[in-house]
């Protein structure tokens, strides 16, 4: 039986993708998380075979929640699914690990079989997502600086980036991270050398641009 933690932030979507994997007489979700420093506790607590994960999600998006999945060097492999696919995106999500990444409107058999591809050991892309990295390789040559930048941060500072971005203050994101507002301080101005920015308003044009965060779906 191959188990299932989804982590999506709409509680509907969550509902449509549990009630698809149900049907599945090969699988069984163990799980729901609704943003995804909850998604990391459960796999932490019950490490599940697959992580279903959509990257437009609050306190911690998808790419930094694959990233510490993968840290915790456990079985679990993680599956994509988003509304966007953007070439940018694929590429952040697939290099921090992800074995498998579909659109939303993947929502269907294609879902069931991207994750037992993920099981085996196999990456899964989606025809359409497949497309934009194939366009992406033939007009390679521009380079990445925006990626470059946010290489250079830590994971944390990304953390921070995020929250900052979502319009958090130091107070708060000093609270949902378990630091101190001096630290949140320390990091904001890690961020302005960093990324070469003087305001709030080009730290959160980055942001957008490198999804960090997302536009509302």
């Amino acid at each position: 039986m191959i188990r299932v933690i989804v982590a999506d932030d709409h509680h509907l979507v969550r509902q449509g993708i549990c009630a698809l994997l149900d049907k599945a007489p090969d699988m069984e979700v163990v799980g729901e998380a609704e943003d995804g420093m909850a998604a990391l506790e459960l796999v932490r607590r019950t490490p599940p075979d697959i992580l279903v994960l959509d990257l437009a999600m609050p306190r911690m998006n998808g790419i930094q929640t694959i990233e510490r999945v993968q840290a915790l060097g456990g079985r679990t492999r993680v599956v994509v699914l988003s509304m966007y696919s953007d070439e940018t995106l694929v590429r952040q999500a697939i290099r921090s690990g992800a074995a498998g990444y579909l659109l939303k409107r993947s929502v269907t058999e294609e879902l069931l079989l991207a994750i037992r591809a993920a099981t085996r050991g196999e990456t899964y892309l989606s025809p359409s997502v497949s497309r934009v990295l194939v366009e992406a390789v033939r007009q390679e040559g521009t380079g990445h600086k925006g990626q470059v930048l946010l290489d250079r941060l830590t994971p944390r500072e990304r953390q921070v980036l995020q929250l900052v971005a979502e319009g958090c203050s130091n107070g708060e994101i000093g609270n949902t991270l378990g630091v101190s507002k001096k630290t949140v301080e320390k990091h904001r101005g890690n961020l302005v050398a960093k990324l070469g920015v003087k305001d709030l308003a080009s730290l959160i044009r980055i942001a957008l641009k490198q999804g960090v965060i997302f536009l509302e779906e």
